[in-house]
């Protein structure tokens, strides 16, 4: 099974690692494979979620017992095809990132408030992924909008030049977004060019905005494999990028920053994100 998991050479096995990762497609019997992966994942902490939809996790570690759980979703199993080509984005950690390890089933990983009918997974195509070199390129074009698949205190922290913050608090409230700007972008002959932290929410979102009858274009591996692929990143991306465990906010070369969780979490409606940052053990000033 290939990953983007680079080699790390002469790296201590005690070195602590992040991976993230995602896959969608169907999962026949969700509960089974969790039960799976919880037993893989043994000495890793992290979150794995896992619906009829597909997987997404994040798992940290050091490079022996990440390597060993990566070996154990290319095993015989019924799942095997499911992981095949998995792309893991990682990153060095000072910080651990998690405190334990959660498996976790759900309805959905990323729930849209769409209905059942209208499921993003099922439309008739999942956009166009492009490399960062060919992200770079759209970029340069003057018929793309430039759009944030991610919350606004992400967006806040850091973000691609020029890029639209659609201003949710939430990922269900995309859509709404989307519809409410769909007849300007259509009649100005718009392109839409769209990333998240991963890659998990554009994917989950951008079947649906072709349906409305888009030109869609979407990060591969999103930020952080662009990040990890380009070292000039700084050219279009200004900030830092946040992610959602203990170390709060990584910088152009996917190093931990200073940042604090009461630096990212300042408005009002995100208190409740702080609060939970602190009980969790997340870097607060606070």
């Amino acid at each position: 099974m290939s990953s983007a998991v680079s080699n790390t050479g002469a790296i201590p096995d005690e070195a602590l690692w992040h991976d993230a990762f995602y896959r969608l497609g169907p999962v026949a019997n969700p509960q089974a494979l969790a039960s799976h992966l919880r037993g893989w994942a043994e000495g890793l902490t992290g979150c794995l979620w896992v619906a009829p939809e597909g997987v997404n996790g994040v798992l940290a570690g050091s490079e022996p017992a990440l390597a060993h759980f990566r070996q154990q979703l290319s095993q015989d199993t019924p799942w095997a095809p499911l992981f095949a080509g998995l792309n893991f984005k990682r990153s060095a950690c000072r910080t651990p990132p998690f405190g334990r390890l959660k498996v976790m089933c759900c309805a959905e990983l990323l729930p849209l408030s769409l209905p059942p009918s209208r499921n993003p997974l099922a439309g008739p195509g999942a956009g166009l992924a492009l490399s960062p070199d060919a992200w770079r390129e759209l970029l340069r074009q003057d018929d793309v909008v430039l759009l944030d698949n991610r919350n606004s205190f992400e967006f806040r922290l850091g973000r691609f030049r020029g890029a639209i913050d659609p201003q949710v608090e939430n990922f269900r409230d995309f859509p709404a977004y989307v519809r409410e700007r769909l007849p300007a972008w259509q009649a100005e002959g718009k392109r839409v060019a769209m990333y998240c932290t991963g890659g998990i929410r554009c994917d989950k979102t951008n079947a649906w905005l072709q349906n409305q009858g888009l030109e869609v274009f979407t990060l591969e591996g999103g930020i952080l494999h662009y990040l990890a692929q380009t070292p000039d990143a700084h050219r279009e991306w200004e900030g830092e990028c946040f992610v959602f465990d203990n170390r709060i906010a990584l910088d152009a070369q996917l190093q931990e920053t200073g940042t604090t969780a009461d630096a990212v979490y300042t408005a009002p409606q995100d208190a409740w994100r702080l609060a939970r940052a602190r009980r969790l053990g997340g870097k607060a000033s606070g």
